[in-house]
């Protein structure tokens, strides 16, 4: 009996010796070790082997990215408005042996070193920019906190502002503001809308007016080319009439020249003088109250001789 609680406890030794001589360091990951309570070494991940009783694991270390919530606080505006923000900080370790014996809490010190941080840049700019600004905001925070983070082992990734609440009077405020903005807004909206409409609506009034003219111009210049060619028309019809009266006159007289010189011809004209000359003076009588009669009025035979002494001088003349 006492063989086996002695046997079992060589095993349980052994297992505890074990223990304490292997190490195996997960995947991104990091052991500092100690050796008579200094500094020895950093384990990265893998199998490692310790000196029992003499070495030992101080510190564990993450080399993933830490994401932690930076607690809420109050912060005052450049024009003294009191609002209350919280962030989120990302940082990641990157030397192991500074985070064990750098600070006490890496992780607190840069939440702690972020708020002050975070004061200190709001204190500098009005409420409006809190809003519009922050990511100059988180770039400050980071800047800060990771310079301030390098004597740690710690490297300061990204900080956000997660959340800005504001007191109630100037949530108010602003939703007033903001309202007053969206009214004024809407009627400098409608006004340019109907800026616009009048505009458009004089456009198409001097558009129309345009075409109008130009109508009426189109217009008067067709009807004074209708015209232009009416009187150009009858010109040339007038022009066209006197040419045929002449020719046929011309015609009339070459045909009276050519009787007179046949034979009887000069008798038959001295008679056709004479019915035309009694015809005239007859017509005269009846249309006037008043005549004049030429001397020697009676002398009918005397006038009609004078005519043919004009046709045989006319006859004479050579064509």
């Amino acid at each position: 009996m006492e063989g086996l609680i002695i046997s079992g406890l060589i095993a349980v030794g052994v297992v505890v010796l074990l223990f304490m001589i292997i190490r195996i360091v997960p995947q991104r990951e990091v052991y500092v070790v100690e050796r008579l309570g200094k500094y020895q070494t950093s384990l990265d991940a893998g199998l490692h082997f310790l000196m029992p009783f003499i070495d030992r694991v101080a510190y564990k270390h993450s080399l993933k990215e830490i994401v932690r919530d930076v607690p809420r606080q109050s912060c005052i505006t450049k024009d003294n408005i009191e609002v209350s923000i919280d962030g989120v900080m990302y940082l990641q370790v990157i030397d192991p042996k500074a985070a064990s014996y750098g600070v006490d809490d890496y992780v607190l010190a840069a939440q702690q070193l972020a708020q002050t941080t975070l004061r200190s840049v709001i204190g500098k700019i009005d409420l409006d920019k809190t809003f519009e600004e922050r990511g100059e905001i988180n770039m400050e925070v980071v800047k800060a906190v990771d310079e301030a983070a390098q004597p740690w082992g710690v490297k300061v990734l990204r900080y956000e502002v997660a959340d800005i609440n504001l007191p109630v009077s100037i949530k108010d405020a602003m939703e007033k503001q903001v309202r007053a903005e969206r009214e004024r807004r809407a009627v400098v909206a409608e006004s340019e809308g109907e800026r616009q409409a009048a505009i458009n609506r004089s456009e198409g009034d001097r558009q129309a007016a345009i075409n109008r003219s130009e109508g009426e111009k189109q217009e008067m210049i067709n009807i004074s080319e209708g015209e232009k060619m009416k009187q150009i028309n009858e010109a040339e019809g007038r022009a066209q009439q006197i040419e045929l009266v002449a020719l046929a006159t011309a015609k009339g007289l070459r045909m009276v020249a050519t009787a007179v010189k046949e034979e009887g011809g000069q008798e038959a004209v001295s008679l056709r003088i004479a019915e035309q000359y009694v015809a005239a003076f007859e017509k005269v009588a009846k249309e006037s109250t008043t005549m004049l009669l030429p001397n020697g009025l009676s002398d009918i035979g005397g006038a009609v001789a004078g005519l043919q002494k004009v046709l045989k001088t006319v006859d004479k003349t050579p064509a």
